[in-house]
C-alpha cells in the first residue's frame, strides 16, 4: 500500500513537472510571437519616420519649409486652400512667352540669369512683377542646403522660411520629369503636397541635385537658369558652409539681394 502511495505521489509530481514545463514553452511561444509582432511594428514605424522625413526634408525645411529645395528643398507662404490660387496673383500674360534675361546681384556678387516665359509663364510673371515693384531688394537668402541636395534658397521677406509676397499660386510648371536640377538652375520653392502655395521663394540649384517629384503635385517650377557667377558665388557664399557646421539652415556668410534687374 506504501508502495502503491509513494508511485502515486511520484506520478503526480512528474505530472506537474511535465505541466510546469508546458506552460514555460507555452510562455516561450507567446513571447516570441509577440515579440516578432513589436518587431514588425518597429520596423514599419521606422520605414513610415524615415518617408516622412524624406518627404519633410525636400518638401519642408528650416521654419516649416523650404526645396528642394523638401529642397524642403522648400517651403513657401501658407495658403489657405491646396488647388487654387489665393491672393492678387500677377497675370499670366506679364511673361510674354519669351526669354527675359538680367542680372541678380547677391552681396557684390552678380549672377547673370535668364527667365523662361514660355515654359513657365505664370511663376515667371510673378517674378518679373515681384522684381519690377522692387519686392525682392534687400531681401535675405535664408537657406543653404549642402548635404543631398545644394541650393540657396531666397526671397522670403521674413528670413525664415515662412514669408511670400501675399498671394500664392500654381500649378507647377517646367518641372523635370526625372527630377534631376542641374547647377545654375533656379525654381520656385512650395510647401509639401500643395502645388498652389508658390510665391516670392525661389531656390538657386548651385550643383547637380535630385529633388522628389510628389503624385498628383509635381516637382517644382523651373523658372530658368544662372548664366554665369556660380563660381563666384561658390567661393562667395556656400564654401564658408551653414551656420553651427549645419547641412541645412542659415548660411555663414549672410546673404541679401542687392539687386535685380531684367529685360
Amino acid at each position: 500500500m506504501v508502495s502503491n502511495d509513494r508511485q502515486a505521489r511520484e506520478e503526480r509530481a512528474r505530472l506537474r513537472t511535465y505541466q510546469a514545463r508546458q506552460q514555460v514553452h507555452a510562455g516561450k511561444q507567446r513571447r516570441r510571437s509577440r515579440d516578432n509582432v513589436i518587431a514588425v511594428i518597429a520596423l514599419v514605424v521606422v520605414l513610415a519616420l524615415a518617408t516622412a522625413a524624406q518627404l519633410f526634408y525636400f518638401n519642408g525645411g528650416p521654419g516649416a519649409v523650404d526645396p528642394v529645395a523638401s529642397p524642403e528643398a522648400t517651403t513657401a507662404p501658407p495658403t489657405e486652400a491646396a488647388g487654387e490660387n489665393t491672393g492678387d496673383v500677377p497675370s499670366a500674360d506679364i511673361a510674354e512667352g519669351r526669354t527675359w534675361t538680367g542680372t541678380l546681384t547677391l552681396n557684390d556678387i552678380p549672377l547673370g540669369i535668364e527667365l523662361d516665359g514660355a515654359a513657365a509663364p505664370q511663376a515667371v510673371s510673378s517674378e518679373l512683377s515681384l522684381i519690377q515693384s522692387g519686392f525682392y531688394d534687400g531681401v535675405s537668402c535664408h537657406r543653404l542646403t549642402t548635404e543631398g541636395i545644394f541650393v540657396l534658397q531666397c526671397g522670403d521677406p521674413n528670413g525664415d522660411g515662412t514669408g511670400g509676397p501675399g498671394y500664392s499660386y500654381g500649378p507647377i510648371e517646367n518641372d523635370p520629369e526625372d527630377g534631376v536640377y542641374p547647377a545654375g538652375t533656379i525654381a520656385m520653392a512650395r510647401q509639401g503636397g500643395n502645388a498652389y502655395s508658390q510665391g516670392s521663394q525661389f531656390f538657386i540649384v548651385y550643383d547637380d541635385t535630385t529633388l522628389p517629384t510628389e503624385p498628383e503635385v509635381g516637382g517644382y517650377t523651373v523658372v530658368g537658369r544662372v548664366t554665369s557667377g556660380i563660381d563666384q558665388l561658390q567661393t562667395g557664399v556656400i564654401d564658408a558652409g551653414v551656420v553651427d557646421g549645419g547641412t541645412d539652415g542659415s548660411p555663414v556668410v549672410p546673404v541679401e539681394i542687392t539687386s535685380v534687374e531684367v529685360q
